[in-house]
């Protein structure tokens, strides 16, 4: 895999780059995945490089004004000190500035369909690839997949860090390996699960697998809710003898890995479960790597980021890399 972490050690000045980022947020105050962009936006433009930024947001089947990118724009600015073009269009030729922020992606049906001809036209924007967005490089997208084999293309230092840090906790991890699995998608972490159960020490599931038990492997690793909460039959956050059961295995632990939920924590009924486990992993001496839209909202709204090994961007990406799959995203750069 070639890496943007080398060839910045090159002359760049006056090239451009088309650099594939993950900015598919609701608000701007959802800035994880902004922040996490910043490092290799800052190297870049100090080593004279233009940039355009390519990226979606939501799932629009048309243009839609409500999904547009230009809400990151004021973030973009603030961070860089740089003034930052919104490009509407796909244009034929640059126009003067040094940031551009292309419109999202998503507006055009190319880029779902992965179609050729749709990367071929990006493609005449830069000259050389730069995939930051590890949170999509699970998916056969147009800017993904086919555009970085059209230029000389690397991964970011966002990117790097992400295959890096998951990479050697799959290969390495110090023991106890305590592997801890939410969301309601029950069915997408069973292939994590499966991959990782001969390193982990323990798995332990949130409140969803009660709902579709017939889905869990079986193994006397994996830990189910000793008790729950419930509402119209289903059970929705883990009652407090988990919560103390699980407390205990976190307090055992070395490494960590989390994705998911443990139950439904946007009703504050039922968020007591998923709360008391992240604050018991902040205050582990464990490695920790949280992941998945939802988790790591929570994380950032307890502010325990800073008490957390690390946080990863990707959701879906981080689950499929975690059951050894190899994503497209990340091939294309080989």
């Amino acid at each position: 895999m070639r890496r943007l972490s080398d060839l910045i050690k090159k002359k760049l000045a006056g090239q451009v780059c088309l650099l594939r980022t993950d900015f598919n947020i609701e608000t701007p105050e959802d800035s994880l995945r902004l922040e996490a962009s910043l490092p290799t936006i800052k190297a870049l433009l100090k080593k004279g490089v233009k940039i355009v930024i390519l990226s979606h947001r939501g799932r629009p089947v048309k243009p839609e004004m409500a999904l547009s990118l230009k809400i990151v724009i004021p973030f973009l600015e603030k961070q860089l000190k740089q003034r930052t073009v919104l490009l509407k269009n796909i244009p034929g030729k640059l126009p003067a500035g040094k940031l551009f922020l292309l419109e999202n992606l998503r507006f055009w049906s190319g880029e779902e369909k992965n179609d050729s001809a749709f990367a071929q036209t990006l493609s005449r924007l830069g000259d050389f690839y730069v995939n930051d967005a590890f949170a999509v490089s699970h998916r056969k997208n147009a800017s993904v997949t086919s555009l970085p084999r059209l230029l000389p293309s690397y991964a970011g230092f966002l990117l790097e860090k992400e295959i890096k840090t998951l990479s050697h906790t799959m290969r390495n991890p110090k023991k106890p390996l305590l592997l801890i699995f939410g969301g309601s998608k029950v069915s997408d972490k069973i292939p994590a699960i499966k991959n990782l159960l001969p390193k982990a020490n323990k798995v332990l599931l949130g409140s969803s697998c009660l709902n579709k038990q017939n889905l869990i492997p079986k193994s006397k690793k994996i830990i189910k809710p000793k008790d729950w909460l419930s509402q119209d039959s289903l059970a929705l956050d883990i009652g407090p003898l988990a919560v103390k059961a699980y407390i205990e295995e976190i307090g055992k632990a070395k490494t960590i890995i989390w994705n998911g939920p443990l139950g439904k924590f946007e009703d504050p009924k039922f968020a007591a479960g998923s709360i008391a486990v992240a604050k018991a992993i902040s205050q582990s001496r464990a490695f920790s790597i949280i992941g998945g839209g939802e988790t790591t909202q929570l994380i950032l709204k307890l502010k325990l980021k800073n008490k957390i090994g690390f946080l990863s961007t990707g959701g879906g990406a981080m689950l499929e890399f975690l059951a050894g799959k190899k994503l497209p995203g990340i091939l294309a750069l080989n």
